[in-house]
């Protein structure tokens, strides 16, 4: 049985195929032809170069051989001679084809069946490539479609021109969908793979709230309200931070709409999802007040350098503070950036009471004073022997009970302590190989090189090798959590550009830059640093 189209019908087929896959027209054409010539090599032998090419305007099908110009033809079914080829056309040369028209042919039942399957793989191609693109500039964004099927727990939804699929862990917990359910989810990855592209959807991704929240508030979508930070616990409980261009606009007013109109169509369609909305703002110790709600805070101390917050509460309200499973602290702790430790008034009285008993007990063995002299230093804001040491002496003297006699003996004996200490130091950095040449670099002490040394920093070469992180430690956010690494001086009171000013003395007197170059070297290192984050966010 043989099979054959006109010229209409492969025009039609073309234009049914185009439309119903939603591909370009020239594609199916260009599918038929190769389908065509494969046919064709089948019928001539597969020695035999065919072009087929199909007018897209009249539907006309033309069948060449094509043959190349060589000096001696070795096969016949490829290539022609020179002079034979100049017959056909003069201007011919070596390295040229020329063409051979073939008689148009019939299809048999198996030729017709594999250029069946050509046209079929490569609209299927086309269909691919399609759809990616279209999806891959959708990333992002919110679409809707329905469940196709649920395999395994992950849920494959049909969106009308592609299918994508939800995974179990980007569903929200205890949700469940069936055939035909209507789903709405987050574009959050469009990837090419062997089996074609793949669309991945979320339902728990923080944007997707996010998103939401620019669909039911105009304010959001028109760009005067911003959303500055979303942490989710998808299900349970999410807290977002918003903020406003305009002075007269309230941020969460406005998010929280009417009645809770605007808040409750975005909880309605996560299920019920709890939402608290707090104005974003750029002090950390509000900032952190206002996302531990609804908990009172009665303290916050902040440590910049660590990126880590104390927060102090009631001792009632530290349930409320930290919440179920320590979720509250959690989502506050992730949408601030910043770690939270949370204490109660009364813990943090005892860890006062203790740092005091601690100071009390340093001052009577470092001074040889008795506890009454040590608790009045203690309780004066004294913490360390080098403050004692080093403060005004009128400081002293001004504290009750003690004149300028015993001032300057607490400061002398102070003093000798340090310079105790210093020695015993300086007999340890020695045993550890520190060189000498480090006293030289401004900020260094003792108890800094033997630090150093233990961290095979040893030589002023190595010194100048090391960055700001190498010495006060650097933070690595990720999962919502900030991780601390130490540094070889993280024990002590050094800011990063304390570190970075230190560094660069040493490569100065390493040679490594001059005088001139030190202002440009500091900005190059301050860009390196505003670089650092991103890179270990990025493991």
């Amino acid at each position: 049985m043989a099979v054959s189209a006109n010229r209409l019908e492969l025009l039609q087929i073309a234009d049914a195929v185009a439309r119903e896959k939603s591909i370009d027209r020239m594609i199916v054409i260009e599918a038929m032809e190769e389908a065509i010539q494969r046919a064709a090599k089948a019928r001539y032998g597969a020695e035999t170069e065919v072009k087929a090419e199909i007018n897209p305007k009249s539907g006309e099908l033309r069948l060449w051989r094509l043959l190349e110009v060589v000096e001696t033809v070795e096969e016949y079914g490829r290539q022609i001679g020179l002079e034979d080829a100049k017959a056909k056309n003069e201007a011919a040369k070596l390295g040229d084809y020329v063409t051979e028209p073939l008689p148009p042919i019939e299809f048999g039942r198996i030729a017709a069946q594999s250029a069946k399957q050509v046209i079929v793989q490569k609209v299927r191609d086309a269909e691919r490539d399609r759809m990616y693109e279209e999806y891959v500039d959708r990333m992002g964004e919110i679409v809707n479609g329905s469940v196709k099927r649920v395999e395994y727990g992950n849920v494959i939804v049909d969106l009308g021109r592609g299918e994508a699929i939800i995974r179990r862990d980007e569903l929200i917990p205890r949700e469940q969908f069936r055939y035909g359910d209507r789903v709405r989810a987050y574009i959050y990855d469009v990837r090419r793979e062997q089996r074609g592209p793949q669309i991945f959807l979320s339902r728990t991704h923080p944007q997707f709230m996010a998103k939401l929240f620019q669909q039911e508030v105009p304010e959001i979508y028109d760009g005067i309200i911003t959303i500055r930070s979303i942490a989710r616990d998808p299900g349970s409980r999410a807290k977002i931070a918003v903020t406003s261009t305009d002075s007269s606009i309230d941020p969460v007013g406005a998010c929280v709409g009417m009645r809770g109109s605007r808040v409750q169509a975005v909880v309605g369609e996560l299920q019920g999802e709890k939402i608290d909305i707090i104005p974003w703002t750029n002090n950390i110790a509000d900032l952190v007040v206002s996302a531990l709600q609804p908990a009172d805070v009665a303290k916050v101390v902040l440590d910049e350098q660590a990126e880590r917050v104390e927060v102090v509460v009631p001792d009632e309200q530290l349930s409320l503070a930290i919440g179920r499973r320590g979720q509250n602290v959690r989502l506050a702790s992730q949408l601030i950036g910043w770690d939270i430790d949370i204490l109660t008034e009364q813990e943090e009285s005892e860890r006062r009471q203790k740092e005091f008993t601690e100071r009390t007990d340093l001052f009577m063995q470092a001074l040889d004073v008795d506890e009454m002299v040590a608790q009045l230093l203690a309780s004066e804001g004294f913490s360390s022997i080098e403050e004692l040491a080093y403060v005004d002496l009128g400081e002293i003297a001004s504290i009750g009970g003690f004149d300028e006699e015993t001032a300057a003996e607490i400061q002398n004996r102070a003093t000798e302590y340090l310079d105790a200490l210093e020695r015993e130091l300086d007999e340890e950095r020695q045993a550890l190989g520190v060189e000498d040449a480090l006293y030289d670099i401004g900020g260094l002490n003792a108890a800094m090189l033997v630090a150093l040394g233990k961290d095979n920093v040893k030589t002023l070469e190595d010194f100048a090798g090391c960055v700001a992180d190498d010495l006060i430690g650097w933070s690595e956010r990720k999962d919502g959590e900030t991780k601390r690494f130490d540094g070889a001086l993280s024990a002590f009171p050094i800011s990063r550009q304390e570190a970075e000013d230190m560094i660069m003395a040493a490569r100065l007197k390493m040679g490594w830059i001059t005088e001139d170059d030190l202002p440009a070297a500091e900005i190059v290192d301050e860009a390196e640093h505003d670089l650092e984050p991103e890179a270990e966010t990025a493991q």
